[in-house]
């Protein structure tokens, strides 16, 4: 398995880093949003829904929704949309943090449908809207990128070296909170990174740390909601596309919440408007 997972990460990595660095805003646009239509027929599934038919027309709405916000959204409307979903992942916290099997409620297709659009539109949207920011854009982007898969390199040896202390048992055994410990040191020396970068006296400095501190806590707050989900159902894996590693939910469960909470930090400390 682990063999697996390396071998399909050291093929999917340069191809991402490339088309962060290399296409232009539409053309990025339109694979992340194939992308993310193999992530809603993932969620249909994971929803409940049986029938291939409604899986394929839930693919549709969300496309036709992913066109909509590129083709038509004002751009002052961004803001508000990436506001809505930080919220929407604060909430997520809470049912994460008061979850138990044992009073664990009934959830209605429909409603777990809906949370599809809300977990995956705006982080779509971020995504692109933090590629297309002038200059800095795609960089911006690629940090993202690197910031989690640095927290999940940390969180894994962390984790396996030291991992003693469930992080949230009920929802995801593997998780300890030695390996959120090791997350926290790499966003750390991310944060440092950005902060040079971007430049700035040192309170900017220190907020920009802290914004991949928090980016990071998002993207754990991500993955064990994609792990309730699946819990719920009963799966292992959102499906089974990319060899050792699931689904492509369970590549991008971590980015579908830090992506807005990124987004919507550089936007509360002035880096982009």
């Amino acid at each position: 398995m682990l063999k697996q997972r390396v071998i399909t990460a050291l093929i999917l990595a340069p191809l991402v880093i490339a088309a962060v660095l290399l296409l232009p805003n539409d053309y990025l646009a339109l694979i992340l949003g194939l992308v993310v239509a193999v992530g809603g027929f993932e969620w249909a599934r994971l929803s409940g829904v049986a029938k291939i038919q409604l899986k394929v027309l839930y693919v549709i709405l969300l496309l036709i929704s992913l066109a909509a916000s590129y083709l038509f959204l004002p751009p002052p409307w961004v803001p508000g949309i990436i506001l809505i979903s930080v919220i929407w992942w604060l909430t997520v916290l809470w049912r994460l943090a008061s979850y138990h099997p044992d009073r664990q409620q009934s959830y209605r297709i429909p409603l777990r449908a809906v949370e599809g659009f809300i977990v995956l539109l705006p982080a779509w949207l971020a995504i692109i809207s933090l590629h297309r920011i002038p200059q800095t854009g795609p960089g911006l982007l690629l940090f993202v990128l690197i910031l989690i898969w640095s927290a999940d390199v940390g969180a894994y040896f962390a984790g396996h070296r030291w991992g003693r202390h469930k992080l949230a048992p009920q929802v995801s055994p593997g998780k300890t909170r030695e390996g959120v410990y090791g997350a926290i040191v790499g966003s750390l020396i991310c944060g440092f990174v950005l902060a040079v970068w971007l430049g700035g006296g040192l309170p900017q400095a220190l907020l920009l740390i802290l914004l991949c501190v928090v980016t990071m806590l998002a993207s754990v707050v991500g993955d064990l909601f994609e792990s309730l989900i699946k819990r719920q159902q009963g799966v292992k894996d959102s499906g089974s596309v990319l060899p050792g590693h699931g689904g492509i939910l369970d590549r991008i469960d971590s980015l579908t919440a830090a992506a807005p909470v990124f987004l919507f930090g550089l936007m509360l400390l002035g880096e982009v408007s």
